[in-house]
């Protein structure tokens, strides 16, 4: 058994053939962040049959399985990236869309600092910084 199809049964999810090239798409791809349309796109080009809508219904799927996240950064596109147990934020090129990963234990910290002073129970949160990246300014 491929670790896709270990993967999608922990998850609790039947393995199908679409599951399976888009997971391993995924998690063989050098970009984090990639759209419906990317994953589509390229697995066009490897000559595989998916079509746009079942892309959308297997990431919708893998989203409520917790396999991945669902980010809708600068517009109204939104990118999958793979869940994984390392928290971070990101920074967004408001140019070319280029998306950086970081971590910052400062502004974690603060952030806990400051709804434990608002009594606020701090369950998730999402830290995105817009600006432009080296390559664009």
């Amino acid at each position: 058994m491929s670790g896709a199809q270990s993967e999608l049964k922990n998850a609790g999810l039947k393995v199908t053939g679409p599951r399976v090239l888009v997971l391993d798409y995924l998690e063989a791809s050098r970009d984090r962040h990639l759209s419906a349309e990317d994953i589509w796109t390229a697995l066009k080009e490897q000559g595989e049959e998916a079509s746009l809508a079942t892309v959308y219904r297997v990431l919708t799927q893998f989203e409520s399985a917790g396999l991945v996240h669902r980010h809708t950064f600068e517009g109204n596109t939104s990118v999958f990236e793979l869940a994984d147990e390392d928290h971070h934020d990101h920074m967004v090129c408001t140019k070319c869309g280029s998306v950086t990963e970081y971590v910052d234990d400062v502004i974690e910290k603060r952030q806990h600092e400051i709804a434990a002073a608002h009594n606020f129970q701090v369950s998730d949160h999402v830290h995105v910084i817009y600006g432009l990246c080296k390559a664009c300014h």
